[in-house]
């Protein structure tokens, strides 16, 4: 179990303001929104802020600089997908990066558990290919990264003739990996790749399995003791508890209000291996092990986190420590609204996580 203390809390930082529960808001992307997130999570005392990609969205790269450039110690967690560059390319951009923010970033493998959104960007493998191909890419990546000569390099994805890399990251051996993805060719490639497992917010038991099967496949890798694991949640906190179960009613109401308005109909059923996991949970009922909420997973059809713990900060913060005794080290915590909860997880959360685990609260950055 990781001491308290070295148990990390990673927040959500997106180009415009937006939820299930509100209507993207703002120019698509609207700068001064993604200063005002990214500062509410350092001054909070988050660790790192992640910076999602989607085959629509903004470009998780050039909004990682930009948020860079607006605070100063916050680390950065880069959700990157492997196929659509060169893994050299990618290397020293990554690399050069954390050059440039002196040892801020991480990159977040997201190889796509959604046909038709790979489509978009013009991919046709299957998803078992697409994960040998990240299998590769990393390979390629961590190379660039390490090797202190030219290496050469033969996959059925990737060739590489004398490859390397003049940059290298200020983080050694090299920024840290974290790696998503459920199916058994993903936890394959994590077992050789990721420095961080991440998972979607499931129950106690689907996590502890989850992490077995982990630990086993990083087991022949050598790397069974090496690798951490995160968990993804979407905290509903009030002052009271019955309070908090009202929000979360509330929120699951204005869900089903936004989807109507935008004509969605019942969600379609998931291709990846995440989200059914997570309307697994939800087929048990909607309230797990005490404070996991599944409705709006539910509701939505699990695209995406979108499980919540239900409290207040302290009874949230208890279950978080439960899941610590699993062997989680990382949390990454965001709300449904967004920038209001990422300040009131700062200023409530993470400070009763620490406190109950009697942990120095994080330091919060210079005003």
């Amino acid at each position: 179990m990781a001491h308290a203390d070295d148990v990390h809390f990673i927040g959500f930082v997106a180009a415009q303001y937006g939820s299930e529960i509100h209507a993207p808001a703002g120019p698509v992307v609207d700068r001064a929104y993604l200063r005002a997130a990214a500062q509410a999570h350092e001054h909070g005392g988050f660790d790192r802020v992640l910076i999602a990609f989607h085959s629509t969205a903004p470009d998780s790269f050039a909004l990682a600089q930009y948020v860079a450039s607006v605070t100063e110690r916050i680390g950065l967690m880069i959700a990157h997908r492997p196929g659509f560059q060169a893994p050299t390319v990618a290397a020293r951009q990554l690399a050069t990066l954390d050059q440039l923010t002196d040892g801020r970033v991480g990159v977040h493998i997201i190889t796509g558990g959604n046909d038709a959104e790979l489509a978009q960007d013009g991919d046709a493998l299957t998803k078992d290919e697409r994960y040998a191909r990240t299998g590769e890419y990393l390979d390629i990546v961590k190379a660039s990264w390490t090797s202190p000569a030219p290496f050469d390099y033969a996959g059925r994805h990737y060739r590489v003739a004398q490859g390397y890399s003049a940059v290298k990251p200020v983080q050694q051996p090299h920024l840290p990996v974290y790696f998503g993805g459920s199916s058994d060719a993903a936890i394959a490639v994590a077992g050789r790749h990721a420095d961080t497992y991440a998972l979607w917010g499931e129950t106690q038991a689907q996590v502890r399995e989850t992490i077995a099967r982990v630990r086993a496949a990083a087991r022949s890798h050598g790397r069974e003791d090496r690798i951490r694991f995160s968990l993804s949640f979407r905290p509903i906190l009030a002052e009271t508890e019955e309070a908090a179960w009202a929000r979360a009613d509330a929120i699951l109401q204005r869900t089903r209000a936004l989807r109507a308005t935008r004509g969605l109909g019942t969600a379609a059923a998931p291709q990846n291996e995440g989200s059914r996991r997570l309307l697994a949970a939800a087929a048990q009922g909607e309230r797990l092990d005490r404070r996991l909420y599944t409705a709006i997973a539910a509701e939505t059809g699990a695209q995406g986190n979108s499980t919540a713990l239900v409290g207040t900060p302290e009874q949230v913060a208890e279950t978080l420590h439960e899941y610590r005794e699993l062997g989680v080290t990382t949390f990454l915590i965001r709300g449904f609204d967004p920038l209001e909860d990422a300040v009131q997880y700062g200023r409530a959360l993470i400070p009763a996580f620490r406190r109950l685990a009697g942990a120095p609260a994080r330091r919060p950055a210079a005003a």
